[in-house]
């Protein structure tokens, strides 16, 4: 899942785009609205995280315009300041949350991910590739029956793959979709977290490489 945070302060972007990472969460973190605005237009995105108050205006009037002109991804407000009852009101008017600061990283992941699971149609409650199954609102993997423990980013490839199970993912999909855009991971990161979800997933082999293209998943 891809979020957009759109923060001013750098130690409170750095600190919610470290949690939200450690979430398992793809994040494109932006300091001011004209960026934020920027990565609407060219990116898909899960959920948006807007600070209420920015040196470039306030984000529930940018929201406010962008709702008119058709926006659907789910925004959770953030602001430092007393709310009153308009202030609350208005805040869920335009956008989905509002999260007051100071606030616990534990309650925005749980926000943030609810946010996310409202998007119509987005995925399927269940999947099922063979007997793997994928809880994707808990976010558990079954095999068997058996519960596994899978990281973050190992869900993310999974959850893709098998998405499109039976048919080849490119390599430059599932970097595209499972880490940041503005963080480059190492060129071996993936074969290096298949080879972890593959000894996870157990035998019979699902996970299988197609030579110059990617991976794909097959039921067993």
């Amino acid at each position: 899942m891809r979020i957009l945070l759109t923060e001013d302060n750098e130690d409170t972007r750095a600190a919610i785009t470290g949690a939200l990472r450690g979430a398992g969460f793809a994040v494109d973190a932006k300091g001011d609205l004209p960026a934020a605005d920027l990565a609407l237009a060219v990116n898909a995105y899960d959920c948006a995280v807007f600070d209420r108050m920015l040196p470039s205006g306030d984000a529930l009037d940018y929201v406010r315009g962008r709702r008119a002109g058709g926006l659907v991804v789910p925004v959770l407000f953030l602001t430092a300041r007393k709310t009153g009852v308009p202030d609350r009101i208005a805040g869920l008017e335009y956008g989905d949350d509002y999260l007051v600061k100071p606030f616990a990283m534990a309650e925005l992941i749980a926000r943030v991910r609810s946010l996310c699971s409202r998007i119509p149609a987005r995925l399927p409650a269940q999947l099922q590739c063979g007997d793997l199954e994928i809880d994707t609102g808990r976010r558990e993997v079954r095999r068997a029956g058996v519960l596994l423990t899978l990281t973050g980013k190992e869900f993310a490839v999974l959850e893709l793959l098998v998405l499109n199970q039976g048919r080849p993912v490119p390599r430059s999909d599932l970097i595209e979709q499972c880490w940041d855009r503005n963080l480059e991971p190492p060129s071996n990161v993936l074969d290096v977290l298949v080879a972890q979800l593959r000894r996870k997933l157990r035998q019979p082999a699902m996970v299988h490489t197609v030579r110059g293209i990617g991976y794909r998943i097959d039921p067993v």
